[in-house]
């Protein structure tokens, strides 16, 4: 049977501690899965559920984005995979009685892990302007209220559309479909806040915002660089695929502040002799200090350009642009400079330099320890043009490879969900449907955030994820919201942002992609996109949590019925077969012609890549772009820490699975900083005392997360690591990377003050 959710909040910063583990995955991973699962859905609806996670005729994992291998194993999901269903899949509800009983101010002293495991949302529910208490309201009063509150706006572009990488190709779509007949292209998405920085860099580079490689790229390549990436804990299926490469010769450099387990030796317990033995993964570690892969990467570009017959001359002559002012800035790289911006030893790049140089095919894969600085597009433009030097892109087992970490946040994008629009994808539009879609800039998330701050925006909407909680600079996030009219999330499960809201607050429950969807043309199911590229359908199977829960097509449908009464766009038909949608989104997206046709292969369809297929580059010189930016990384005073902000190992984005994070030896606890035990002896921090970790930034306003357990670990130096959504409140709103807006969450200068409170548990040890 499954058990009951928490009925009292638990402690989060008095954890325990242990040794990090030098292994992922294996009997453990199996373990824990099995027992989460079977804690939220029981025993038999767990078997029934995990056996179709990934599957041809399955549904797609609500998790990462990392792709599905041509032949799939009957198990074929992750530990975290399996957390994730079964937090969608549990058997928890939360009814009108719940919010009977708890006010919104009892739910806001909660924490995000007590909200979200109290279950699945089953009724519509409605927060009153200066009520205490949501009540269940109906599906045509609730999006009533939506319609009066867009209408009372002066204009459209005072609503803000956002939306999480959970959603479908056909709900997303739609969504964006009905925002620009609105009239607003105010479309966030959680790409602002993840690899906004990757898409700026592509884009601008190879003329494409997207990786270059597929799965059996990395079956093929002879040498892969992981850097800034955790795939143990973030895109744990990524460790089979890491694995099969190694047994197919490729070596691998993993460049990263911290070790990681899964990047040291991953047990793969699809196999025996893997849950056993395991394989060793990384060749070569690369302890880097935060923020310094764009000096790491141009050295070696020198270091490249200086070698004889190692630049692939042919390549660099008929398919780049801007190379002798690239190899002008790269042949400045200086030692010292390099040293001292990443912390390596001059050893350890000549070794890396000489696994370059011995390697044919390269693939670099990366995810947001490269994406979240303020230089994070110039970073990422250095890796494009280390790849390019040696002709690494549009050659079999080579390429860039931006590892998404939401499934289907690329399809989103695809579908339009962006605040900056082609011009091509409107026009597109607008000879489908026969409206003129706004052409203005939108929002993105920093600048939606600064809109409601200053009275810019008065209607809030989020199709899906947790917007106060993944945002930056919380305590300005969260005034902001308060001052919006209506607040709306369309959601499965409960989450912060349900407790900080506007005037008025909806919560519109929605089917998940384990559950079965029924609508008046039968049987439906929908799309995704996964990390590299391709699309494959996704199909729930599972009765409904409520009855009362209606698909994200049908919310969307229904919704601009109601705002937009006098449309022209089938709407009704779009609810009641998303074929419908499919045979729109074939005529409106290049690459998605006889949508409904291909996707009837189970194994799905990759979209095009110019670069990949053709080394062709749609770039404004019409081929691929050397640059050569200034090199920067952070600089950090005397007395200070560089903060990176992370998942624990019982996390995906901000939902809390648990309060362990296994492979880094931390139990029954959150609120913990990683410090090199050197630099806590320099600032006289004890292991185990008790920190507020406070922010500085040049605006002078003191940021401040209190309450955290100093733990001694193997960082880079001068480096410190803390888990997200707690220390969001030290990222300001304005500390973002250029070009792309990101926050830049992965280089937060703090420093460290003896907490006010210090807890008794201070001493708590394994």
């Amino acid at each position: 049977m499954a058990t009951k959710p928490p009925k009292s909040d638990p402690v989060q910063d008095a954890p325990r501690i242990a040794e990090p583990k030098h292994a992922a995955a294996g009997l453990p991973a199996v373990v824990h899965s099995l027992k989460i699962a079977q804690e939220q859905m029981g025993v038999r609806r767990t078997a029934l559920t995990l056996l179709r996670v990934n599957q041809k005729d399955g549904f797609d994992c609500p998790g990462c984005a990392w792709p599905e291998p041509a032949h799939r194993h009957t198990a074929e999901f992750c530990e975290n995979g399996a957390k994730a269903v079964a937090e969608e899949a549990t058997l928890r509800r939360v009814t009108p009685e719940f919010f009977a009983e708890h006010s919104v101010e009892d739910l806001s002293d909660k924490s995000g892990y007590w909200l979200g495991q109290q279950g699945r949302l089953t009724h519509p529910m409605y927060l009153a302007e200066g009520a205490s208490h949501y009540e269940p309201v109906s599906w045509e009063r609730a999006l009533g209220i939506v319609a009066e509150e867009i209408a009372a706006l002066d204009s459209p572009d005072e609503a803000v559309f956002y939306t999480s990488g959970r959603t479908s190709n056909e709900a997303a779509f739609l969504y964006q479909l009905f925002a620009r007949e609105l009239g607003t292209n105010n479309l966030p998405d959680c790409s602002n806040m993840c690899h906004e920085s990757s898409g700026s860099a592509l884009s601008e580079t190879i003329g494409i915002g997207k990786g270059s490689v597929l799965l059996e790229d990395l079956y093929r390549a002879d040498l892969i660089i992981v850097a800034g990436q955790n795939p143990g804990t973030n895109h744990p299926r990524m460790l089979s695929a890491l694995e099969k490469a190694k047994a197919s010769g490729a070596r691998i450099i993993s460049v990263n502040p911290l070790p990681e387990a899964g990047l040291e030796r991953f047990k793969n317990p699809q196999t025996p002799q893997g849950m056993i033995r395991g394989a060793a993964l990384t060749d070569l570690f690369l302890q880097i200090r935060l923020g310094g892969d764009q000096a790491l990467f141009r050295l070696l570009n020198r270091l490249v350009l200086e070698t004889e017959g190692a630049v692939d001359e042919e390549f660099v002559r008929e398919h780049t642009h801007g190379y002798e002012e690239f190899a002008d800035a790269a042949r400045k790289a200086e030692w010292d400079e390099t040293l001292a911006a990443t912390g390596l030893a001059r050893e350890e790049i000549e070794r890396a330099l000489a696994m370059v140089l011995d390697s044919q095919r390269i693939i670099v894969c990366w995810a947001m320890g490269l994406t979240q600085h303020k230089h994070s597009v110039p970073t990422i433009r250095e890796v494009v043009n280390f790849l390019l030097l040696r002709g690494n892109i549009g050659r079999p087992g080579a390429g860039v490879c931006p590892v998404r970490g939401h499934s289907n946040v690329q399809g989103d994008r695809t579908m339009g969900i962006f605040e900056r629009p082609a011009p091509a994808f409107l026009d597109a539009l607008e000879k489908e449907f026969g409206f003129a879609p706004p052409r203005a800039h939108g929002f993105d998330v920093v600048r939606a955030i600064q809109a409601l701050r200053d009275g810019e925006a008065k209607v809030f909407f989020a199709m899906g994820g947790n917007f106060v909680s993944a945002s930056p600079d919380t305590e300005v996030t969260e005034a902001a919201m308060r001052r919006a009219r209506l607040t709306v999330h369309v959601s499965t499960k409960l989450n912060r942002s349900h407790v900080v809201t506007g005037a008025r607050a909806l919560i519109l429950p929605t089917l998940g992609r384990t559950e079965r969807d029924v609508q008046g043309g039968g049987e439906q199911f929908v799309t995704v996109e996964d990390s590299m590229g391709m699309v494959h359908a996704s199909r729930g199977r599972l009765a409904p949590a409520s009855p009362q829960l209606l698909s994200e097509p049908a919310i969307v449908s229904r919704l601009a019925r109601r705002v937009l009464p006098d449309s022209a766009v089938p709407w009704e038909e779009f609810e009641r077969d998303y074929a419908a949608i499919r045979d729109r989104i074939a005529r409106v997206v290049p690459g998605f012609e006889d949508f409904n046709a291909r996707v009837a292969d189970p194994a799905g369809f990759a979209l095009p890549h110019g670069p990949r297929d053709g080394r062709r580059f749609a770039t404004a010189t019409g081929k691929a772009n050397f640059t050569a930016a200034p090199v920067e990384h952070p600089e950090l005073p005397e007395g200070r820490l560089l903060l990176q902000t992370l998942r624990s190992h019982d996390q995906y984005n901000t939902t809390i699975y648990g309060l362990d994070d296994r492979y880094r030896g931390i139990t029954d606890g959150r609120r913990v900083v990683l410090v090199h035990p050197e630099d806590a002896r320099e600032l006289g921090v004890a292991d185990g005392s008790y920190v507020d970790l406070v922010g500085e930034w040049r605006d002078g306003v003191e940021r401040r997360a209190p309450g955290f357990r100093v733990v001694h670990y193997p960082t880079a130096r001068g480096c410190a690591a803390s888990y997200y959504p707690e220390t969001n409140v030290l990222v300001p709103l304005d500390a973002t990377a250029d070009t792309s807006n990101t926050p830049a969450s992965k280089s937060v200068v703090i420093r460290l003050e003896a907490a006010a409170t210090p807890r008794l548990e201070q001493s708590a040890t394994d």
